[in-house]
């Protein structure tokens, strides 16, 4: 009973739900609710026999399955007025492009790569740097994504560590931290890889400050349902299945390709590290490279070297980034630091530029 009911098992029978609903909606998106709609409402009515009958597992799943079914064929896309909120973000996004571009970088690739690491907007980068970031296997860098949004999480939760630990200080982490996520979540245009990152970390946050257990499944299960009950079409986006197959694969594949490691050794241990970013890096491919290989007829054959050796420099350029494009906002121009970003900059474009060739 306990199993069945799991959040893991209903988000994944709402998902069969909602993809199966949107491809049929396609042909009959007004029959089809129609049918639904007495199913679904079964649970509701005869809720009590259900709970009392051992077929109740079976019944729940049927019921968040054609639940699913059900909200894919209806729903229809809203596109209403720009909010106040929308209209704000978007107006910081621009302070902020207009902040990176007049910024004193040596380098010409500098402020463009900074531009579409923060804000997405790859406009300003060249031809030739976009296509080594393509054929090197690293375009999901430069597309706004969960490492993104987790290289800042993480940099966001180091910088209010002097908070402390007490209770009120735990509450005022998590509350800027979200806050923090939800800005750039609406700074970026609330793609659907992004919502996916921020509500892994207010769900993470949440379990956190309520001292429950974040269980990873659950919390992908948790996600995948909560978006696709807000915006159930959603599902037909390529950046959404991407980026839920790869967290899929982090959180159902890794664990066992890390425990492969031997264990024992002093707590540096250099060579572990590698071989966790070779085995996240792996999970990602496996489960997102079928998709990859259906919709483009490509598989990107040195994800491995570009992943150990791209993903530490990005982490480092967008941890220096920040610090020097606040400081810089603040009215103090750092030089030292903005030599290394420029550095570290140019060491992304080498790297991959020379793996693509």
């Amino acid at each position: 009973m306990a199993e069945a009911k799991s959040i893991e098992a209903l988000s994944v029978m709402f998902t069969a739900g909602v993809a199966v609903g949107a491809a049929v909606s396609q042909h009959s998106p007004w029959i089809l609710p129609a049918i639904l709609l007495p199913i679904v409402s079964l649970p509701v009515f005869c809720g009590p026999a259900l709970r009392r009958s051992k077929a109740g597992p079976p019944v729940l799943l049927l019921a968040f399955l054609t639940l699913g079914l059900f909200v894919s064929a209806s729903a229809v896309p809203f596109q209403g007025e720009e909010t106040f909120l929308e209209s704000l973000a978007l107006e910081s996004a621009l302070k902020l492009k207009s902040l990176i571009s007049g910024m004193p970088f040596r380098a010409d690739v500098t402020s463009p790569l900074l531009t579409a690491l923060l804000t997405g907007d790859k406009s300003g980068l060249g031809r030739e740097t976009v296509q080594a970031f393509r054929d090197s296997g690293a375009s999901h860098i430069l597309a706004l994504s969960g490492l993104h949004m987790g290289i800042l999480y993480l940099i966001f939760d180091k910088l209010t560590m002097p908070l402390g630990k007490s209770t009120a200080a735990k509450w005022g982490r998590a509350f800027i931290v979200v806050t923090a996520a939800g800005w750039f979540t609406l700074m970026t245009g609330a793609g659907p890889s992004i919502v996916r990152a921020f509500l892994f970390i207010l769900i993470g946050e949440t379990c956190t400050l309520a001292g429950r257990c974040r269980k990873p499944s659950r919390v992908l299960c948790l996600a995948l349902l909560v978006q696709l009950v807000i915006t159930p079409g959603v599902i037909r986006s390529l950046g959404f299945q991407l980026s839920y197959l790869a967290m899929a694969g982090i959180v159902l594949l890794y664990p066992v390709l890390e425990k492969w490691y031997p264990e024992g050794g002093s707590a540096f241990n250099p060579i572990r590290k590698i071989w966790q970013m070779a085995a996240v890096a792996i999970s990602c491919q496996l489960f997102t490279g079928p998709l990859a290989w259906i919709k483009f007829g490509t598989f990107p054959r040195h994800f491995l070297l570009t992943n150990l050796l791209a993903i530490p420099v990005v982490t480092a350029l967008m941890w220096v980034s920040v610090i020097t494009i606040a400081l810089y906002g603040l009215g103090w121009c750092p030089g030292l630091l903005i030599t290394i970003t420029d550095g570290l900059s140019r060491l992304l474009v080498w790297i991959l530029t020379v793996i693509s060739s």
